[in-house]
């Protein structure tokens, strides 16, 4: 059974559980979507939602119930139809936890997840797909396995699809309700743990910090090479590591150079976005637009380096 079966089976199952609402006057429409998305002997109406405890499977389950309803912006009713951040505003809010209203607010709603790899059922997994805006614009309900319940775009319906590489992932289920109880987003549950610790003690920065810029810029990996050149677990440039004196392919000397350049990035620019903005970027560039560059790599590099920072903490 594949997982989008394995998510229709438990439709029939999750409809036993809900008491159905009157059929809304555009059932029609959502039975057309319904069809298309592969939902059977389900009604044309809505389930509607009883008092709950927020769990993964909870949510999982409530986001569920809204497989082949199509999508419409800025929609928040689902008898008419749900954007992506409609759709998880909704399910929460079935679950009793309130959200923002866009894919933007509720990006940094509750804790931030360091990767996929550390993300549950229920997690919020978000995406910067504009080319016209930076930031984040859309946002799913991950499900595991590497899926997503998300409402994807103008002529589409909700449905399960790959969750691809989110932007920004954060965990919005009360703490007490998650099944994992392991802390595999600790410092101390990532490689060069104590690398990060020592080197972060000599020069005054975050030993967080330092682990979230290596798992985004090589996932960890000491051997990484970019296609522009960057080098070893910190991706330095060769010209920057000779500048710092280090050799970018050892762990431990890229590490302390790292430290040795956050610290003064920092305390030249006075914050540790604009440090990190000056790691990605350039110097230059943050002294040029007086701020974060508008770039939107750069501003989705800042914006993960300091959620996987806050999970690593």
């Amino acid at each position: 059974m594949d997982g989008v079966t394995a998510v229709q089976s438990r439709i029939a199952e999750i409809q036993q559980r809900f008491v159905i609402s009157p059929q809304s006057t555009n059932g029609t429409a959502w039975a057309s979507a319904a069809a298309s998305a592969g939902l059977t002997g389900a009604s044309t109406a809505f389930a509607t939602a009883s008092a709950g405890t927020a769990s993964e499977q909870g949510v999982v389950d409530e986001a569920s119930k809204y497989l082949g309803v199509p999508y419409l912006w800025g929609g928040t009713d689902p008898s008419q139809g749900l954007d992506c951040s409609g759709l998880t505003q909704l399910v929460y809010k079935n679950l009793g936890v309130d959200l923002p209203r866009t894919a933007s607010q509720q990006s940094t709603a509750g804790t931030a997840v360091a990767s996929l790899a550390d993300a549950r059922p229920g997690d919020l997994v978000f995406f910067d797909y504009s080319s016209s805006r930076p930031g984040v614009d859309h946002v799913g309900i991950y499900i595991g396995d590497g899926r997503m319940i998300a409402a994807p775009q103008e002529g589409e319906t909700v449905k399960v699809q790959s969750v691809g590489n989110p932007t920004v992932i954060r965990r919005v289920l009360p703490a007490e309700s998650a099944t994992s109880t392991s802390n595999s987003s600790s410092l101390s549950a990532v490689p060069y743990a104590d690398l990060f610790s020592s080197a972060a003690a000599r020069y005054g920065v975050s030993a967080p910090l330092l682990a979230a810029v290596a798992s985004q810029e090589s996932g960890f990996d000491p051997q990484a090479v970019s296609s522009a050149g960057a080098q070893g677990l910190m991706q330095f440039m060769p010209s920057t590591a000779a500048g710092l004196g280090v050799n970018p392919l050892d762990p431990a000397s890229a590490i302390d150079g790292a430290a040795r350049y956050l610290s003064g990035l920092t305390s030249q620019f006075g914050s540790t976005s604009l440090a990190l903005a000056a790691y990605n970027a350039g110097p230059g560039a943050v002294r040029q637009y007086g701020g974060i560059p508008p770039y939107s790599e750069t501003q989705n590099y800042v914006r993960a380096v300091m959620s996987k920072a806050e999970a690593y903490s």
